[in-house]
């Protein structure tokens, strides 16, 4: 079974940049060139000007309503990717000779440990590598400080395919970078004082940041830091401290406005626990002919990790989909196999088609 459609599209299981909804890449197309009768595109409009003024005021008071997110929390449009934020994280937050807990659940939280050594102490407490990052952790699990700047951990884990399905219990400030399953679920914000999202999985295209952080927290800002790395300072500007990127900016509010004409975020999960439990129960009913990296509890429904039994039958796998319209399969570098990314935007006919592709795969080899 293939997914055929008037765009020629075909399916994009890649862990990012990935899938964009379809009605947003055709609003794009015509707000590229004349955004809203002005005559001028979103690209060309000036930062300074009322047509972006709405733009980015909409998508503040859009990602505020899909996310139902607080009056006490900041949302910020920065630049950067997830990976400036492992440094600006402990420029802003890990001060004066404290010590903050870090969560070690693959390749990005070990970056992020790396990054942050280079400003302050970090206390390692939780090492995922003695297990091979199969799971997330449980709370039992976890050695931590009772008086840490903050507990940093990654909600999602692209690479290995795993997921929190809770909030790791903590007295310390938590921050979490939600990059691989932000919206993709309803947010508990008691939880939190910081959450930041890289946009080119869930949210819009690669090169703007979404960061909603408390506003308590914008308090601890230190005055002695480069503006662009000072997130009160952002914050005070609005996100438009220097030229944001407007485009970003823009394609992440209509990112937000699809998600609540998609019925926000309860449907959304019941979507994306409907799309990754076919393809789960494919490749767990065929008879060990595949293996999931994650362990059962930690299973993302964002990233699918596994493998059959060969690289040489992973590589097949991988030629025969492309064959059916179906791209982005290969694993990792770091952990090879095979992977398929269903971000929010991935469609549930893709899904279903995929399913059946990996039965008869199976069943044929």
């Amino acid at each position: 079974m293939a997914i055929s459609n008037t765009t020629n599209r075909i399916l994009n299981f890649s862990a990012g940049p990935a899938t964009l909804p379809e009605p947003v890449l055709q609003q794009a197309q015509v707000d590229l060139l004349n955004i809203g009768g002005s005559g001028i595109g979103i690209c060309e409009h000036s930062h300074r000007g009322p047509v972006f003024d709405q733009v980015i005021n909409d998508a503040v008071a859009n990602c505020r309503t899909v996310g139902n997110v607080p009056d006490e929390f900041e949302i910020l449009f920065l630049q950067g990717g997830a990976t400036l934020q492992f440094a600006m994280i402990a420029m802003n937050f890990l001060l004066d000779g404290k010590s903050a807990d870090y969560l070690d659940t693959g390749v990005w939280t070990t970056k992020s440990i790396a990054e942050a050594r280079k400003i302050g102490n970090v206390h390692l407490a939780y090492d995922g590598s003695l297990t091979n990052y199969d799971h997330c952790p449980v709370d039992t699990e976890l050695d931590l400080h009772e008086d840490a700047a903050y507990l940093h951990y990654c909600s999602n884990n692209t690479i290995y395919g795993t997921h929190f399905t809770a909030v790791p219990k903590t007295d310390s400030p938590v921050i979490c970078d939600m990059s691989s399953d932000m919206f993709s679920r309803p947010i508990d914000w008691s939880s939190f004082d910081m959450v930041y999202a890289g946009a080119q999985k869930n949210l819009g295209p690669s090169g703007v940041v979404l960061v909603i952080i408390r506003k308590t927290m914008l308090e601890k800002c230190p005055d002695s830091l480069p503006l662009l790395l000072n997130y009160n300072a952002v914050a005070k500007k609005g996100s438009m401290l220097n030229t944001p990127p407007t485009f970003g900016i823009y394609l992440m509010g209509e990112v937000f406005k699809w998600i609540l004409a998609e019925g926000g975020l309860q449907a959304i999960e019941k979507h994306n626990v409907h799309k990754a439990g076919m393809i789960y129960h494919a490749l767990d009913s065929c008879d060990g002919f595949y293996t999931v990296f994650s362990q059962k509890q930690s299973r993302s429904l964002m990233n699918i990790s596994f493998k059959t039994h060969t690289p040489e039958l992973d590589a097949l796998l991988i030629e025969e989909a492309s064959s059916r319209g179906m791209s982005g399969l290969k694993g990792h570098r770091n952990l090879g196999g095979l992977r398929a990314s269903v971000y929010n935007a991935f469609p549930v006919e893709g899904c279903a088609a995929f399913s059946e592709f990996l039965q008869t795969f199976a069943a044929n080899h």
